[in-house]
């Protein structure tokens, strides 16, 4: 029995060790299997988490994208509700024999449309108000914001002068040598560029213009000579000359800002000093490829304004050739800003110029701070190149939605022209008709029947809201 049992052994062991090695691949076998599991699974979770994330951001920017949209829009209804605004003071500025003047409404446009913003916003506009915005309807921005920015476009100086008459070429002249002219400038126009070259400022400034007007003559920026002196010959070749990437010159008006640093002698320093001081503040920029032309003297910072003066006041004006007169006037009109809040200070043209001679309510207070009066070459003319009212904006808007551990962003700038829009009610004169009545319709044609097309059809008529003559998003 023993030796039966010994004989049996061995294969008892090999059974063993046969069932230890199919347990051992087995093992193994499942270890195989969790690990490829885990590894698809790994990357089931991040495509699930990419894609998501994906779905997510698209769904975030869209949001955002309609927040901005939102804020030019109800931006654009702001500015078109200004005249019914005006109409509602007038009273006030007739028991002053006064003409009542455009409100800048658009400097207060993040609190007026506060209560179509988030919760901040609405805390913000209900406090400047005093009502309660709990029972109102449809108010708010759930899950996310918007951020409003309107600058004035008239307020700037329009490069795009260039592009129009020959008397346009010339006021556009005046006001960039008069921006330019002071003498703490002078090392700027000093210095060479890239290429060895130095670009003085009657160079630049006909760079400027000539690369906007439509002819092949040189212009002359030299405004104290005639107009027979002013001729300086064909345009020059330039930009084809470069030793790197030459081009043309466009011969057509400026479709953005950024065109001018294709101008030679328009380099950073250039940039920074005369163009866009602040790229994070529009408000601050100096030049302008939109407007109607004429310089809002009620929005124009201090440094556009004195250029604008010089480039109609007479060639011995302390202001545009002493520092310390030029020093005065900023520090008054900055003053004059600050304890105004914003309030236009002019109703008309003649005031501005009133109180740059000196007269007027305010005129004095200029030359009590030390301010020689201004004498101009020609009141009427200067009067035409300035204004009190603006008719083109610039509207940046930001729609932020805030998700988990980030924030989605998308910025809209949109360019809206009010010159031609009609008011928000039915009191001003509309294209075509008379105040308060629609325009008529147009009668048949005699002889055939039939209604010629209507001209006044709603779709082709100007929109309250302006017109957009420029939009970008990012």
């Amino acid at each position: 029995m023993s030796a039966h049992l010994a004989a049996l052994a061995p294969a008892r062991r090999r059974r063993a060790k046969q069932r230890a090695r199919e347990r051992g691949i087995a093992l193994i076998m499942v270890l195989g299997a969790i690990a490829v599991l885990t590894v698809m699974l790994a990357e089931f979770q991040d495509e699930t988490s990419t894609e998501l994330a994906a779905a997510l951001a698209d769904r975030d920017g869209v949001q955002a994208e309609y927040m901005a949209r939102s804020a030019v829009n109800l931006s654009r209804l702001l500015l078109a509700a200004e005249p019914t605004m005006r109409t509602a003071v007038a009273p006030l500025f007739m028991m002053m024999k006064k003409t009542p003047p455009q409100l800048p409404v658009w400097e207060f446009s993040d609190r007026i449309l506060g209560a179509f913003n988030d919760q901040e916003g609405a805390a913000s506009f209900a406090g400047s108000v005093g009502v309660d915005l709990s029972a109102g309807k449809n108010l708010g921005m759930p899950g996310g914001r918007f951020e409003i920015s309107i600058v004035d476009e008239d307020s700037k100086i329009n490069v795009n002068l260039g592009a129009a008459n020959d008397m346009a070429h010339l006021r556009l002249a005046r006001e960039i040598m008069g921006l330019i002219a002071p003498l703490q400038y002078s090392p700027m126009f000093e210095k060479k560029d890239t290429t060895g070259a130095v670009h003085d400022r009657l160079s630049v400034c006909a760079a400027i213009i000539d690369w906007a007007d439509l002819d092949e003559g040189m212009f002359d920026c030299n405004v104290q000579q005639t107009a027979q002196a002013r001729s300086a010959g064909v345009e020059d070749a330039y930009y084809q000359l470069l030793p790197t990437k030459p081009y043309r010159r466009k011969n057509a008006p400026y479709d953005s800002l950024d065109e001018l640093r294709m101008i030679r002698g328009v380099n950073e320093d250039f940039w920074a000093t005369f163009i866009d001081p602040e790229p994070d503040n529009p408000k601050k920029r100096i030049m302008t490829v939109w407007g109607q032309g004429a310089v809002n003297v009620n929005t124009a910072n201090a440094q556009t304004l004195l250029a604008i003066v010089c480039s109609g006041a007479q060639a011995d004006t302390a202001i545009c050739n002493d520092p310390m007169q030029a020093a005065t006037f900023l520090t008054g009109v900055t003053m004059a800003r600050g304890l105004t809040m914003g309030a236009p200070m002019f109703g008309n043209a003649n005031d501005f110029i009133n109180t740059m001679k000196g007269q007027g309510q305010m005129g004095p207070l200029l030359t009590t701070m030390g301010m020689k009066p201004v004498k101009f070459q020609s009141d009427a003319e200067f009067g035409k190149s300035i204004s009190t009212e603006s008719k083109v904006f610039s509207i940046y808007t930001v729609g932020v939605i805030k998700g988990y551990k980030r924030e989605t962003r998308t910025s809209i700038h949109a360019v809206v022209d009010f010159r031609s829009a009609p008011q928000l009610t039915g009191t001003g004169q509309q294209p075509g008709g008379t105040a308060g009545n629609p325009p008529p319709t147009n009668p048949p044609n005699p002889g055939t029947g039939s209604q010629t097309p209507n001209t006044n059809n709603p779709a082709t008529q100007p929109s309250t809201g302006g017109q957009v003559v420029y939009f970008r998003i990012e």
